[in-house]
C-alpha cells in the first residue's frame, strides 16, 4: 500500500497474493448493472482514488444493507463464508456483494483485511506520534492529527478517509428514529465510541499481528487508540481538507523543485 501507483503497475504477475487483494477500485467496476456472480480477473489501475477494492466494496455493501443492523460489528459471522470471500478477493476475482451476503460476514471481512494488512493502515512508524495526540486538547490536537495525516502514503490516506466516512455514517444511524408514518427505524447501537473500540486496534498497530511476544496493548495505549480514532471519525471532514493557503504554498515550492509532480497531482485531482 505504501508503493506509488506507478510502481505497482510495473510489478510482475507472480507477486504476492496480498498485493492482488490491494487492487484499486475502478469506477466502471462499481456499475450495479453487472451480472451477479460474474467472476473475472481485473488488473491494477493507476487511477485517482487509491482504495483497495475489498475495502470500498465492503463499505458500500454495509452502507446499503447494514446501517440498521443492531451491533453490526459485534455479532458473530460465518468463518467459512468469510474465508471464501477473502480467498476470492485474494485471487483477484471480481467479487460481487449484494443483499444475499450477510452483513455480518462482510463486516468481519472488512475488519480482517484491516487487521492483516502487511503494514497497518496508519503505518507503524507513526504509531507513537498518533497516540501522543491523545493527551492534547482542542485545536492543537486537531492540527497535529492533520499534519500526521499528511504524512500517510496516498493509498493509506485515501483508504483511511473512505473508512472514516463509512464509520461516521454508521454512527449517524446508532440511535433509533421514526419514518414519516411513525414507524420506528431501529438504530445499530454502534456509536463513535463503540466503533473506535472495535476498529482502533486494527488501524493503529504497534507490532505486526502474529509476531512473537506481541500482546494486547496496555491500558494506556488502548485508551489512547480509542480516543484518537474517535477524533478521526468525528473530524474527518476538516482533517482531510487542505487549506487553499497551504495548497498554494506547496504548489509554488513544487513548481521550483519538482514540476513533474504538479502534472501528476493535476491528473490525480
Amino acid at each position: 500500500g505504501a508503493m506509488s501507483v506507478d510502481s505497482i503497475t510495473d510489478l510482475s504477475d507472480n507477486t504476492s497474493k496480498l498485493l492482488e487483494a490491494l487492487q484499486l477500485s475502478h469506477p466502471h467496476e462499481l456499475d450495479p448493472r453487472r451480472s451477479r456472480g460474474k467472476k473475472k480477473l481485473l488488473s491494477l489501475n493507476p487511477i485517482t482514488w487509491q482504495v483497495p477494492r475489498i475495502v470500498d466494496r465492503c463499505c458500500t455493501h454495509l452502507e446499503m444493507h447494514g446501517l440498521q443492523t443492531v451491533g453490526i460489528f459485534r455479532v458473530g459471522s460465518s468463518k467459512k463464508r468469510v474465508q471464501q470471500l477473502r480467498e476470492e478477493f485474494d485471487q483477484g476475482l471480481d467479487v460481487f456483494l449484494d443483499e444475499h451476503q450477510s452483513v455480518h460476514d462482510v463486516a468481519a471481512l472488512l475488519k480482517e483485511f484491516l487487521r492483516d494488512m502487511p503494514n497497518s493502515l496508519i503505518p507503524r512508524e507513526l504509531y507513537g506520534a498518533f497516540l501522543s495526540t491523545a493527551t492534547m486538547e482542542g485545536p492543537a490536537q486537531l492540527d497535529t492529527l492533520q499534519l500526521l495525516l499528511f504524512l500517510l502514503p496516498p493509498c493509506h490516506s485515501d483508504t483511511l478517509l473512505r473508512l472514516l466516512r463509512f464509520l461516521a455514517e454508521v454512527a449517524r444511524h446508532a440511535e433509533s428514529s421514526w419514518d414519516p408514518q411513525g414507524h420506528e427505524i431501529p438504530g445499530n447501537k454502534m456509536t463513535v465510541s463503540n466503533l473506535a473500540t472495535v476498529f482502533g486496534p486494527n488501524i493503529l498497530q504497534k507490532e505486526k499481528p502474529g509476531e512473537k511476544d506481541v500482546g494486547a496493548p496496555n491500558f494506556e495505549d488502548s485508551a489512547a487508540i480509542i480516543l484518537v480514532l474517535q477524533r478521526l471519525i468525528e473530524h474527518h471532514h476538516s482533517l482531510f481538507m487542505v487549506s487553499p493557503e497551504m495548497q498554494c504554498d506547496v504548489l509554488r515550492r513544487l513548481f521550483q523543485t519538482d514540476p513533474d509532480v504538479i502534472e501528476y497531482l493535476l491528473r490525480r485531482k
